[in-house]
């Protein structure tokens, strides 16, 4: 986390990594060209949204694909998930997820998607093998790409680029000068930028989303509980092992707790010894965390839910474009 640290805070010894940067950036564009001229991209005979960022690190993709998952049921679709399944161990690929598998088996963002909705998903760094899974044993009939901006090889027919609010693009330069895995220029080509909460960063014509902190829920017998009822200690010790750490923290301060703050990376796998403290406070996690949690190793433990509340033009917007697809 080191280095990220200085992607954001304006340092400028990261221009040491300049020549770095450019080679990435040369790279990548030469990656994607080749991709374009090669005839190798996969079109799949049913819509494809790809919810993807240009930069490494959280920026609320899973909320925000939770909540099209949820939404698009609404609309009468049959959506389907794929997703690489980053630090995923599956027995081998692609491999359906579902609610009984390990964190260590289907990655924790393809579980906690899982165990939230029920939608059927599969995962392999190959999301065209991933596809052609999920096609051949469900009757989806749109495909959520969670992540994958980058994965040339499977065609999409809409993209959206996922920006976080408070930290926008960092310094602006590719990786590993800076946070981007793409350079800036690449959001004139998606078909949406949507941004997450506010902050200083904004682009023409985005769409916002914010989260909005759901219900505690158990850990030991998944009761739910509204943070408004909580009668226990204010002060809790706070587990975030995702891309911003510091958002979680602010919303646990923002429903009135006292947050003693644990970050780790991006999904840090939680041992028991992780989780033992030398006091008796309740513990609070994200829900990405909590799938990764063994079974009984906390006292009281609970998973805060948080869910994406988009802008009702950019449902306008999606409503749209689908009724678009459907007549080409």
């Amino acid at each position: 986390m080191g280095l990220e640290r200085y992607w954001y805070d304006g340092s400028r010894w990261t221009l040491l990594l300049r020549p770095f940067s450019r080679l990435f950036r040369y790279l990548a564009a030469r990656r994607r060209r080749r991709f374009a001229r090669s005839g190798r991209i996969w079109k799949a005979p049913v819509p494809v949204i790809i919810v993807g960022n240009i930069s490494v690190g959280g920026s609320g993709k899973t909320p925000l694909t939770l909540y099209l998952i949820d939404w698009l049921r609404e609309q009468g679709y049959r959506p389907g998930v794929v997703s690489r399944g980053y630090a995923a161990h599956p027995p081998e690929t692609p491999f359906r997820v579902d609610p009984d598998s390990t964190a260590y088996e289907g990655g924790d963002e393809p579980l906690l998607i899982v165990r939230r909705t029920g939608v059927p998903l599969y995962i392999d760094p190959d999301r065209v093998a991933a596809a052609q899974a999920l096609l051949s044993q469900t009757d989806c009939d749109v495909i959520l790409s969670d992540d994958g901006l980058q994965h040339y090889a499977l065609g999409r027919d809409l993209e959206l680029a996922v920006i976080d609010g408070a930290r926008g693009l960092g310094n602006g330069q590719c990786l590993p000068e800076g946070p981007l895995r793409e350079p800036p220029d690449r959001l004139e080509e998606v078909d949406a930028v949507i941004i997450n909460g506010r902050g200083r960063f904004d682009y023409p014509g985005a769409f916002r989303f914010e989260l909005k902190p759901g219900a505690l829920v158990s850990l030991s017998d998944g009761r739910a509980l509204s943070p408004s009822l909580w009668k226990g200690p204010r002060e809790v010790h706070a587990i975030a092992g995702i891309g911003n750490p510091s958002r979680f923290f602010e919303t646990l301060r923002q429903l009135g707790f006292e947050p003693i703050e644990h970050p780790l990376p991006d999904h840090a796998e939680l041992g028991p010894e992780m989780l033992k403290f030398s006091d008796e406070r309740p513990v609070i996690m994200t829900e990405k965390d909590a799938v990764k949690c063994p079974a009984g190793a906390l006292g009281e433990g609970w998973a805060l839910r948080v869910d994406a509340c988009p802008d009702p033009a950019f449902r306008d917007w999606l409503s749209s474009r689908l009724k678009q697809l459907k007549q080409t």
